[in-house]
């Protein structure tokens, strides 16, 4: 029988997902759309202009798997911040920028790898062509990112509300200027605050255009409600073979949204994920706190990853509850603890192989993922 991380990669051969061709740019090092692996991108929460607390937000984020780093500059002070925090990182950067062109401008010069921002909203045709000019010279891609609650008024007028069909109009009536100024390289984004426009939106752009899609649902809420319908919009179109990079938008931590982000990669197949951990839901018949040594085990893990960032191939890591049903739950896994009565029972591929006190349960699951991971790589 195939167990955890083998069965893993048997079930991702099965779902494969199709993806929807885009052409093919670059953001630094990072390539997005074609068949690039789809990036993750998360924005930073700290004013750019406070470069110590920015670039050690980046640093933290680099390390648990973003790909790619968003900042806002919201003026010259900000945009001045790029040269110093774009020399301490190690992922490319973009500059988010709105209404003035002048800070596009800077924001280049300062070593921005790319731009967010909508060309029909930053002034004058002259000032448009000045900042794609800059741009086209350093190569670098514009992001069209439109928002449900920032479409022009004739639009809006148009289709009396912020529908899906706005959305791409509005996108596409951006990707036009620049187009017409002889550039190409472009991603795009149009983002609602709920699930069904969202679908509707990208499902409807992707038909329309080739440029890679930027997946996302703007203003999605607080962690648990944030996670569950980005979870479910991004789930649904990247399933069908939509997107091409993604940013899980959070009223949290950066670093949640792109471990979320990873979690919706990790689980369609289409990135390989870190040690992954499951567990019972725990009911009458647990005889201890299942719930608290799975999250203990969790963040055990999570701290092995931090750590050892260049492992690629890692377990599945099984928290039974009872030992009625757990030995049969925990066989697919590669390693699994069977919570009994102050004791856990340890399996390995599927075998019993010791008894332990659950307060040295976590430790001595981390060194048998070590030694997994030694396994795989050796």
């Amino acid at each position: 029988m195939k167990t955890g991380s083998k069965q893993r990669k048997s079930q991702s051969k099965a779902f494969l997902i199709k993806r929807h061709p885009t052409r093919k740019i670059a953001v630094g090092a990072v390539k997005i759309g074609g068949n690039a692996p789809i990036s993750i991108q998360t924005m930073t929460k700290t004013p750019t202009r406070d470069i110590r607390a920015t670039v050690k937000q980046i640093l933290e984020l680099e390390q648990i798997g973003c790909d790619i780093i968003r900042v806002a500059v919201p003026d010259m002070e900000a945009a001045r911040a790029i040269s110093p925090i774009r020399r301490k990182i190690h992922i490319p950067l973009i500059a988010d920028i709105h209404f003035d062109h002048r800070l596009a401008l800077a924001a280049i010069a300062g070593g921005a790898d790319g731009l967010r921002l909508n060309p029909g909203n930053i002034g004058s045709k002259l000032k448009i062509k000045e900042v794609v000019q800059a741009a086209k010279e350093k190569n670098l891609p514009i992001r069209i990112g439109v928002n449900s609650g920032s479409l022009e008024k004739d639009i809006l007028a148009k289709h009396g509300a912020a529908t899906a069909q706005a959305l791409v109009e509005s996108a596409l009536r951006h990707a036009r200027i620049l187009e017409d100024l002889g550039h190409r390289a472009i991603k795009i984004s149009v983002k609602a605050s709920d699930v069904p426009r969202t679908i509707e939106a990208y499902r409807l752009l992707s038909k329309a255009t080739d440029y890679p899609l930027h997946l996302g649902v703007t203003e999605a809420g607080t962690l648990l409600n944030g996670a569950v319908r980005s979870s479910v919009a991004l789930g649904i179109l990247l399933a069908e073979g939509i997107g091409d990079t993604i940013r899980v938008s959070l009223s949290d931590a950066p670093a949640n949204e792109v471990r979320v982000g990873r979690e919706i990669l990790g689980g369609l197949g289409l990135r390989a994920d870190g040690p992954r951990v499951i567990a019972c839901p725990t009911c009458g018949r647990a005889q201890m706190n299942v719930i608290k040594l799975a999250h203990t085990i969790e963040k055990q893990l999570g701290k092995l990853e931090k750590e050892n960032p260049q492992t690629r191939i890692w377990p599945t890591v099984a928290v039974m509850g009872c030992v009625v049903n757990g030995p049969g739950e925990a066989r697919d896994a590669d390693i699994a603890v069977v919570c009994g009565k102050n004791k856990v029972f340890l399996y390995i591929d599927g075998v019993r192989t010791a008894v332990l006190e659950a307060k040295s349960a976590p430790a001595i699951v981390a060194e048998q993922v070590l030694a997994f991971c030694a396994r795989q790589s050796g």
